[in-house]
């Protein structure tokens, strides 16, 4: 009883004032090149000294990388773009499995970005240390609405057991918690991650989800269309208080919906 009443009371908490965007395209391309447009566009409308991403880690940013690096090397204001990330696994940053190695090779090498604008969290730390280190960082150069740090945009993953950054099935009060980092277990293999809170994800100007491929189409599907399942993914909690929400998604993840 005690777990239905705590679903539902994130449930209602995320109806508040958002927009939604949802965004398919034929290929995994032109899902990369829409994104791209969008941070150029933002960007150069942004009157802020600073523009803060958070990135997303694993597979699905690569292309997205790749792209800006390519064809958005001299076009995008990179000298005003801070870098931050949604989640990184606890290991050291030349270990392939680190977010930020990932990142280095298949984007920050490749354009001119200065090395006091990347905020990398430091995965060979100790993962309550550095998320608390974390956190303090976010409080001192990012404003706050709400008791929460602001990013200009949020950029999300979706896995295939439908968990975003590194919040997990069965881990959802990690969108109650009031502080801003927090360490996360992968459920199967045990590997400690440090990771943004649901409270940050949602004090966001902009999130976008990217999202490719067929294994992803059903956790998309019930996330947009069957609340009951919904209700225990992660990502479906994500719903920015006062800002918005866009979905990009290939056709192959779209396919249950379109």
């Amino acid at each position: 009883m005690a777990e239905i009443l705590y679903l539902w009371k994130l449930v209602k908490k995320i109806k508040m004032s958002h927009t939604t965007a949802l965004k398919i395209y034929d290929t995994p391309e032109k899902v990369y090149t829409a994104i791209a447009d969008c941070i150029l566009d933002i960007t150069a409308e942004s009157e802020s000294e600073f523009f803060d991403i958070a990135l997303s880690g694993g597979n699905s940013p690569k292309g997205l990388f790749k792209k800006l690096g390519e064809k958005y090397k001299t076009s995008i204001p990179w000298q005003r773009i801070r870098f931050w990330w949604g989640d990184e696994r606890c290991v050291p940053p030349a270990d392939e499995e680190s977010n930020y190695k990932m990142t280095v090779e298949h984007l920050f090498r490749y354009v001119d970005i200065p090395e006091q604008n990347v905020y990398r969290i430091r995965g060979e730390e100790e993962p309550g240390k550095e998320a608390r280190r974390y956190a303090r960082k976010l409080e001192e150069l990012l404003p706050s609405a709400e008791g929460f740090p602001v990013f200009d945009l949020i950029i999300l993953g979706l896995g295939d057991d439908g968990h975003t950054a590194s919040i997990f099935p069965g881990h959802l009060d990690l969108f109650e918690k009031t502080v801003h980092c927090a360490v996360a277990e992968h459920p199967v293999t045990g590997q400690k991650r440090v990771t943004l809170t649901g409270g940050v994800l949602n004090s966001a100007k902009q999130v976008f989800f990217l999202v490719t491929g067929k294994n992803k189409a059903e956790r998309v599907f019930e996330i947009q269309h069957n609340k009951k399942e919904a209700e225990l993914l992660p990502a479906f909690y994500v719903a920015p208080q006062n800002g918005s929400l866009t979905w990009f998604l290939d056709a192959k993840a779209a396919a249950l919906i379109s």
